[in-house]
């Protein structure tokens, strides 16, 4: 068995010892250069770990375990992977020949703005207008506090600062009329932020995004709306609107930051689709 090791940010080998009990196993702590140079390659860190390699991952097709290091886990929790001892379970039963396998879509957001756009790969979620200030000032938080509640931190004083922003949502290509949208998120995954469910249909093998839009709203009723949503509950709410597609593209007045698995993307115009059964991923 060959094994790759890639580290984020504020995690150590030590991590890795955990996987090395058995010494068939020969490792590389770097991606491999391609895909006969490794068996398996495992992400220790969070969503921004996983956003930050994903175009290599995608490329070069081995499966993948994702041990949960980071400060937002969302994409490893999708697939039970909880904590580190649910990861060393699964990896031991892939070693052994398990077959513990699943495969996940991934996300792709293309610049429209671009001459020759460049796409951008995404695993969780993405989104402009309030969640992407949110994740922008979530980013300039201490790490400790980004994986404890740093977006709710993040939130409660940007919702109050935050205006409604005129954008144009189309799906399948088809044409919309400009809205005041507060929030627009497109989704691969259930949860973003550290487990807030905002878009609890979705599923990482149905070749679709779950696009959840809310209406402006004024802050006091946000205020409200915002804890329904580590719930799914926010669905019920007549300024939330949430369907599914397989392509979409938001354009705005002005451009807007794109915030994708809490790292910064581009700016809209944009369109944004789904690669389905991109990325095999090693599971419990």
């Amino acid at each position: 068995m060959r094994a790759a090791a890639v580290f984020g940010l504020n995690v150590s080998e030590k991590h890795l010892q955990q996987f090395q009990q058995d010494s068939s196993t020969t490792w590389l702590k770097s991606l491999p250069a391609n895909q006969d140079a490794a068996d398996a390659i495992l992400i220790f860190g969070g969503d921004g770990t996983v956003h930050c390699h994903l175009s290599d991952l995608v490329r070069l097709q081995l499966p993948v375990l994702v041990v949960p290091c980071g400060s937002g886990n969302d994409f490893a929790r999708a697939f039970g992977l909880r904590n580190t001892s649910v990861a060393i379970a699964a990896w031991k039963t892939f070693a052994s020949g398990g077959g513990n396998i699943r495969v996940s879509d991934v996300g792709v957001i293309a610049p429209m703005s671009e001459p020759a756009p460049r796409q951008h790969y995404f695993c969780c979620v993405g989104g402009v207008g309030l969640d992407a200030e949110v994740a922008r000032r979530a980013n300039q938080l201490p790490r400790w506090l980004r994986a404890h509640g740093g977006y709710a931190l993040s939130l409660l004083p940007t919702m109050f600062q935050f205006a409604p922003v005129s954008m144009k949502i189309s799906c399948y290509g088809n044409s919309a009329q400009a809205k005041p949208i507060i929030l627009a998120a497109f989704a691969n995954a259930p949860t973003y932020g550290g487990g807030m469910k905002i878009a609890p249909r979705a599923q990482l093998d149905d070749g679709q995004l779950d696009l959840c839009t809310i209406r402006g709203i004024n802050p006091l009723k946000l205020l409200c709306l915002f804890p329904t949503i580590y719930f799914g509950k926010h669905l019920q709410m007549p300024e939330v609107e949430y369907r599914q597609t397989t392509s979409l593209r938001i354009e705005a007045e002005q451009p807007l930051d794109v915030y994708a698995d809490g790292e910064y993307v581009c700016k809209t115009p944009i369109e944004v689709s789904v690669t389905p059964g991109a990325l095999r991923v090693i599971t419990p």
